[in-house]
């Protein structure tokens, strides 16, 4: 029956045993497995901390970078509305300009062409009234050999003169 139950001297030997071992453990290691414990729990605490923090943090930051970004598009959007009300003003005013300079040159070749005109016609006159005069004169000279009539030509000429 030894078997089942123990002895009373191996019981008080284990019993002194275990209380010097928890006196030795306490004295020694209970604290500084304590402490290092209580560390554990204070670096997990903080590192929570830091972790809620970083990612208020994160929050705060992506809500200002997207406030950011919003205003960067606005800003955008205005400066291509801009320039392009000012690329259509540009265009608008080269056409103008374009306009009155293609009236001038109208104007300018439309003078040009009237005095090239006058200037022709004139040249025209001037060469049928030189050819006029020289076929007259070869016609006179060969009309006013005979003296009758010159007088006839004299007289004919002074009748149209009196009826215009």
């Amino acid at each position: 029956m030894e078997l089942v139950t123990p002895g009373i001297g191996l019981m008080f030997w284990m019993l002194v045993s275990f209380s010097i071992v928890l006196y030795i453990l306490k004295k020694f290691a209970w604290k500084p497995i304590l402490q290092s414990i209580h560390d554990r729990e204070d670096s997990i605490e903080a590192a929570l901390r830091s972790a809620d923090k970083a990612r208020d943090d994160m929050a705060r930051i992506q809500a200002d970078n997207e406030k950011i970004l919003n205003q960067s598009r606005i800003e955008s959007e205005k400066i291509l509305r801009e320039s392009k009300e000012l690329g259509d003003k540009y265009i608008a005013d080269a056409r103008k300009l374009a306009n009155v300079e293609s009236t001038k040159m109208i104007e300018e070749a439309k003078r040009v062409i009237e005095s090239e005109k006058v200037a022709a016609i004139n040249q025209v006159r001037n060469e049928i009234a030189e050819l006029s005069i020289s076929i007259a004169e070869k016609l006179l000279k060969s009309e006013l050999t005979d003296m009758s009539r010159q007088s006839k030509i004299i007289q004919n000429s002074l009748d149209n003169f009196r009826l215009n």
